[in-house]
């Protein structure tokens, strides 16, 4: 029996995000949802998405599995009822199924009719999804707090340097093979975690919550706000304030990021700084693809950018932007806050789709990395659309 996470019926909500990856591996906090999983049950974790995104994650053989919505937030309550579940039983909230338990072949599993499949079905209070991308940033410093104690539980960090300047050192992990060297570490705003063979390099200044990914770099003199993540073989560097970088996504340069979430394989070129505040100071308003309306995003957001799009040097990005997958965006002033997939600059040249995928797997390179073949027939998908 396994674990598996499916895309519920609104997952187009999400987008950008979701155009290249299904729920699930969306990061926050310090792990991805089915990370979180994993290491909340120690149970194996499949994935359900789109068709066109299945062969990333694979397939469940036919068995008696636990059905999760990918977009639910976990927490100790549904952990527990999540391993108390009884045989065609399953749990439902308003928006719809939150869990389930039952014999089902996994093609044949359809989230807009989840709740067919169970016998008995229990009334739950609301759960907290995450329904929207600015959602991510909105619960991220709970979440960094939450993993942070899911992470380090039981274990020892590496002794820290005594070059750095910690503040509350008890609330600090670093990972084995991580290196930290002249840099101030406060964690009285929240805890920090260093992973596996990341680097802060010197004079670096980090403010909790935050949590680095294997294999990342801070750059010199960085300046870190929480609630932020970095997921593992990101670079950051300049100000970065509560923002999430998925993966494998560079920020390497002075410039400003806040209230941001960058998918994989993104690049900021130096000098590029986003607004995450109206001059007004009023309610952000944030284009909804999903909804072709904008919705209210809160008082700060920043950028919402695809996976595998690049901004050029000094690029200025408005308030509640909207950045979709592989574009390569440059122009002059303030760029606009609705730049589609596949853009090629913002004046509506599309991204010849060939080219796309040649400039994707050159920066794939540059982490010893390739553009896979699944991939690539993603892009191409998302590319005729």
């Amino acid at each position: 029996m396994s674990i598996i996470l499916f895309d519920n019926s609104q997952r187009k909500r999400l987008w950008p995000l979701t155009q290249t990856k299904a729920v699930a591996a969306l990061r926050m906090g310090m792990l991805t949802m089915a990370e979180r999983w994993e290491q909340l049950t120690g149970m194996q974790v499949f994935i359900h998405t789109e068709k066109y995104l299945q062969n990333l994650y694979g397939y469940a053989g036919a068995d008696e599995h636990i059905w999760i919505d990918a977009s639910v937030i976990p927490d100790k309550a549904l952990v527990d009822l999540v391993q108390s579940l009884d045989k065609n039983d399953c749990w439902a909230d308003e928006y719809g199924l939150i869990v389930g338990k039952t014999h089902l072949s996994f093609e044949d599993f359809d989230a807009a009719q989840s709740l067919q499949y169970f016998e008995n079905i229990h009334d739950h209070a609301m759960v907290d999804r995450i329904q929207f991308p600015w959602d991510l940033i909105q619960w991220n410093d709970r979440i960094l707090r939450f993993d942070f104690d899911v992470l380090t539980r039981g274990k020892t960090s590496a002794a820290i340097s005594s070059t750095n300047r910690c503040i509350h050192a008890e609330h600090i992990f670093i990972e084995s093979g991580a290196i930290v060297e002249h840099a101030l570490l406060n964690a009285s705003t929240g805890p920090i975690y260093i992973g596996k063979n990341a680097v802060v390099m010197e004079g670096s200044a980090i403010r909790g919550p935050f949590a680095l990914g294997d294999h990342s770099v801070l750059k010199m003199n960085s300046r870190i706000y929480g609630a932020t993540t970095l997921g593992p073989y990101c670079m950051g560097g300049g100000e970065i304030k509560n923002s999430i970088m998925m993966g494998y996504s560079n920020k390497a340069h002075d410039g400003y990021m806040g209230d941001a979430v960058i998918g994989e394989w993104c690049n900021w070129g130096a000098g590029t700084s986003n607004s995450n505040l109206k001059n007004t100071a009023g309610i952000v308003q944030v284009w909804s693809e999903a909804e072709k309306q904008y919705l209210p995003a809160g008082y700060k957001c920043g950028v919402i950018m695809g996976d595998y799009s690049r901004t050029a040097i000094n690029s200025s990005i408005n308030t509640g932007s909207v950045i979709g997958v592989s574009c390569n965006v440059f122009g002059e002033g303030l760029l606009p806050n609705i730049i589609p997939d596949f853009s090629w600059g913002c004046k509506g040249v599309k991204y010849k789709t060939d080219k796309a995928l040649v400039d994707i797997d050159n920066w794939k390179k540059l982490k010893n990395q390739s553009l896979s073949e699944i991939e690539k027939q993603i892009l191409i998908t998302l590319s005729a659309k």
